[in-house]
């Protein structure tokens, strides 16, 4: 058999069973483990599968996300323990974007007692958050507003964001991908973020750990991009090692 019928095949076996490991496919295959590894390296180059320890498992795609209020209450105390940590990452004084999201805003939760902050937002969940905090100046992009979770997007939004240059972007993301950096299902959604981390020194995404290792239709910015990510101790080590290896700082929470 050929090594591109055989990789046609692997997959095939994969899509089907979901996973599999590397004996079961040297056993299936009559091949050698070497030569299945070898395979399944250059499949995972193509994006059809993701390797894991002894073995393969299928990508795992978002194709859309859920309502706000559905989306809050997901991984709640997670993200909880992730908006505490990113906020340590935020000094008085700095200039800061904070993205729209369920995450995001228990970042802008923590953020309250800071002095000489600046916060960009498209989001009015986390510019009512901070609306007492004394020591924060919020600035709000302007845009469409999406009544469903409070965010403001559109042409407006994106002639806000390139006007600006902060410190740090809080970037938040349905789908993060070691590869494929972060990703998105609706197009409406990419400029709004790519604006965002344009206008930054410093990319910092903060996610739960159910988002890392899935890919989406659509591409905001590579991983190369992504200073920092901070996420749940739920998040699979193999997955975070991934990002590590291209210089990515992650803390997990």
């Amino acid at each position: 058999m050929l090594g591109a019928e055989r990789k046609r095949l692997i997959v095939d076996y994969v899509r089907k069973h979901n996973s599999a490991t590397v004996n079961r496919l040297a056993t299936t295959f009559g091949v050698h483990e070497a030569t299945i590894r070898r395979d399944l390296s250059e499949i995972e180059q193509e994006g059809l599968l993701r390797r894991t320890h002894g073995g393969v498992v299928m990508e795992q795609w978002t194709n859309g996300e859920p309502v706000f209020s559905e989306r809050s209450q997901q991984c709640a105390e997670e993200k909880m323990r992730i908006g505490q940590k990113a906020a340590s990452l935020v000094q008085d004084g700095d200039h800061i974007i904070i993205d729209s999201g369920t995450t995001t805003l228990h970042i802008a939760r923590n953020l309250v007692n800071h002095s000489r902050l600046t916060v960009v937002t498209n989001d009015i969940n986390i510019a009512s958050e901070l609306r007492d905090a004394t020591g924060v100046k919020v600035i709000l992009t302007g845009g469409e507003l999406y009544p469903s979770s409070y965010m403001l997007n559109g042409m407006l939004t994106d002639y806000a964001l390139q006007s600006l240059h902060v410190v740090k972007a809080f970037i938040g993301t349905p789908a993060l991908h070691s590869q494929h950096g972060i990703m998105h299902p609706e197009a409406q959604l990419v400029p709004a973020k790519q604006g965002m981390i344009r206008a930054a020194r410093e990319i910092i995404v903060a996610t739960d750990h159910r988002k890392i290792g899935r890919l989406s239709l659509h591409a905001v910015a590579p991983a190369s991009a992504i200073h920092t990510i901070v996420t749940g101790e739920e998040a699979d080590p193999q997955e975070l090692e991934s990002f590590r290896n291209n210089g990515t700082t992650i803390y997990t929470v």
